[in-house]
């Protein structure tokens, strides 16, 4: 918001610091008014020769009737905040107050619809997390449940590939139930940063090495866990200078890089490349990172909910062969390690595919 001739605004003070109705100026006004008032019929008085009491009486109908004019005006709109108030405190989170003045009262009313809008989505965030949550819980187990009856009801034997499939609706669920875990321990807080130096080239190869061996094992199982099983694609590692360093937290850094590389393979096309690329940021030992994939994209409308948590993208068929999509938590918690370290994640412009770009700060200026 732009601000008027008097300076920028504030978002408390939407009015630039000159409210032309403030309660000061009405206030004001009243014992202005008031004092005129008195003053002119006294006056009138002299020169007409009129008793004392009935100008008296005159002067405090008058002030009082302006009087409750003003109090009206002021009093009236803590009602409508104080109705508002009560019926968020019970839940109802539809109800706004009309923003109508251009006053300190209008300020608080503003406020308040600010602060409902943001309950308002807090609580429709927690419903589709509940929602999401039973969903993603409730496929693994009906899974595990079916094959266990199955060899409870002696359709099945209990061999290996049994075992096996049992096994594999168990493991999806186990990291399931990390994912959320780790996730909430972000948001609370108790994540602790490690922080220290490290070089960039061997430490980013280790993770995609890593990334590389997880897929192997896990295509021939083809468990559905939300961690890529795909081994068509290549991994690529572009780090400039060759002895690049950064300083950093590496494990919330590998679950960053982890997570961005297993949400690029998933929408990379058959034999597709994916490029994760290390630039010196502008700070000293701070990193710029950023992973690429040749996929269909993400479109600038998604850009800003792709870290929502349980958000899937809304891309046709965004997802390549061997992959059931994940659970869509992958890039949330990347975006609250990103965060946990002050840095900046977000979707960047790409000519084919998909770009994401990582800011870290690094290591933190002394002053002088």
């Amino acid at each position: 918001m732009n601000g008027g001739p008097d300076g920028p605004r504030s978002p408390g003070d939407p009015w630039g610091g000159v409210r032309p109705f403030s309660i000061k100026t009405k206030l004001g006004a009243l014992v202005v008014v008031s004092v005129l008032i008195t003053t002119g019929l006294s006056v009138i008085a002299v020169h007409t020769k009129t008793e004392l009491r009935f100008i008296t009486v005159f002067s405090m109908i008058a002030t009082l009737l302006i009087t409750q004019f003003v109090a009206h005006s002021l009093t009236s709109p803590l009602d409508e905040m104080n109705a508002v108030a009560r019926s968020i405190s019970h839940g109802d989170y539809t109800r706004r107050v009309r923003e109508n003045r251009r006053d300190e009262l209008g300020d608080l009313a503003q406020t308040i619809n600010v602060m409902a809008d943001e309950l308002e989505a807090q609580d429709r965030q927690r419903k589709e997390l509940v929602a999401n949550v039973s969903h993603e819980l409730r496929t693994p187990i009906a899974g595990l449940r079916a094959v266990l009856e199955n060899v409870v009801d002696g359709i099945a034997e209990a061999d290996t590939e049994t075992m096996r499939t049992a096994l594999k609706q168990t493991e999806r669920l186990g990291r399931l139930v990390e994912t959320l875990l780790d996730l909430s321990r972000l948001d609370n807080g108790v994540v602790p940063l490690r922080k220290r130096r490290f070089e960039v080239w061997p430490y980013l190869s280790g993770v995609l090495k890593e990334a590389n061996m997880v897929a192997s094992a896990r295509a021939g199982m083809a468990s559905g866990s939300g961690s890529h099983t795909r081994t068509d694609v290549h991994l690529h590692l572009d780090v400039s200078p060759p002895e690049l360093t950064a300083h950093a937290d590496p494990e919330r850094i590998h679950q960053v890089v982890a997570n961005l590389i297993d949400n690029a393979v998933k929408h990379s096309p058959p034999h597709g490349r994916v490029t994760v690329k290390a630039r010196r940021g502008p700070t000293p030992e701070s990193l710029e990172l950023e992973v690429l994939d040749e996929g269909p994209g993400i479109p600038r409308s998604e850009w800003r909910r792709v870290f929502e948590r349980f958000n899937r993208g809304a891309v046709r068929r965004p997802h390549g062969p061997g992959s059931d999509g994940g659970t869509g938590l992958g890039l949330a918690i990347a975006r609250w390690a990103v965060d946990l370290h002050g840095g900046r994640i977000g979707v960047a412009e790409s000519d084919r595919g998909c770009r994401i770009l990582v800011t870290l700060p690094g290591e933190p200026s002394v002053a002088s």
